[in-house]
């Protein structure tokens, strides 16, 4: 059958305007010790990016109604059944054609390599979404999140090693299949690998920790200055490799870079944060803060140069952290077809 490539789609670029954000409601206890604050801060999210885009809200039926009295009017809510709440990891990846049309890749997902065994639900996710909104769906192949992958809508795809090659994932597929097949069902044509992703990370480093073009040619990055930090070599690493790279068009790329937040230790386990899990919405920015206030302002001021003419919002995001991902993790942009 044709790939989306072949019939002229591709996966734009965040900052492409939207139709909606879409969400899901936490609901899986494992993932959240404390779903309260939980919801709080996935009602907060949602808040913030309604005030530039509609947002939308998948929930389990029982779940509706708490999920109603947290976000108020003008937030929609669709009952579907889940397992969990990472809507850009269990989401449609849209693809537009150019010509108006919309379509969505329905990745098959694991769990992220077996992290838990109920997901059935979420892997059918995707697929509802787009029956739902009666798009057409492509079924791919390969084990893939929408986490794992960031693209300047102009070819270039940002991805990492740890994540991709991990023989949790797609233990037959060698670096070259998968890159035929993100080329497939993206439509880009050159793709930048990155290494290794942050410590205890439950997503085997996700690049929307790490990296994500702000616009073409221009990627902005997680660092630490400090060689003692567990997180150093890979994110100097990473660093280097970006410096390395061109896009599509051949161009270097310009690097801005922003210190992640001081390290969380929680029941032994560091907690994933990241500036660079934000959620680029119409107009806006909707990121996080970690209590951290000198490197949150930090963070702020230079995601606010790099987006010039967006409203940038900080939204506490330690309570979604608490579960594996942050801003970016939550959230699936839904763009107009163009």
């Amino acid at each position: 059958m044709p790939s989306p490539a072949d019939l002229g789609f591709r996966m734009p670029a965040e900052w492409a305007p939207h139709v909606r954000c879409w969400m899901a409601w936490p609901c899986r206890r494992e993932t959240f010790a404390d779903m309260a604050a939980a919801r709080r801060a996935y009602a907060a999210v949602a808040k913030a990016i309604a005030a530039f885009e509609p947002v939308t809200i998948v929930a389990r039926p029982e779940d509706s109604d708490d999920a109603a009295d947290l976000l108020g009017a003008g937030i929609e809510i669709i009952a579907m059944p889940l397992d969990d709440s990472w809507m850009r990891d269990i989401g449609p990846t849209f693809v537009v054609d150019g010509k108006g049309r919309i379509a969505g890749n329905d990745w098959r997902f694991n769990a992220w390599g077996g992290n838990f065994p109920d997901h059935a639900n979420d892997a059918a996710i995707a697929r509802r979404i787009l029956e739902h909104l009666e798009l057409p769906a492509f079924d791919a192949d390969f084990v893939l999140e929408g986490g794992s992958i960031h693209t300047d809508g102009e070819g270039t795809l940002l991805v990492s090693e740890q994540c991709l090659l991990n023989e949790n994932r797609n233990p037959g597929l060698s670096k070259r299949d998968l890159e035929d097949r993100l080329r497939s069902y993206l439509g880009i044509e050159k793709i930048v690998w990155l290494g290794q992703g942050l410590v205890d990370d439950e997503t085997d480093g996700h690049v929307d920790n790490l990296a994500c073009f702000v616009r073409p040619g221009v990627v902005v990055a997680l660092t630490t200055p400090d060689k003692s930090d567990a997180n150093y070599d890979a994110l100097a690493d990473n660093l280097a490799r970006l410096r390395a790279a061109h896009n599509a068009r051949g161009r270097p790329l310009e690097i801005i870079e922003i210190e992640q937040p001081s390290a969380i230790i929680e029941n032994g386990v560091r907690l994933a944060q990241s500036y660079i899990n934000f959620y680029i919405a119409n107009g806006g920015i909707v990121m996080p803060s970690f209590r951290d206030p000198s490197r949150d302002r930090a963070a702020y001021e230079i995601v606010t140069a790099a987006f010039p003419e967006r409203k940038v919002v900080q939204v506490p995001g330690l309570d979604i952290v608490r579960g594996g991902g942050c801003i970016h993790c939550i959230t699936q942009q839904q763009p107009l077809g163009g």
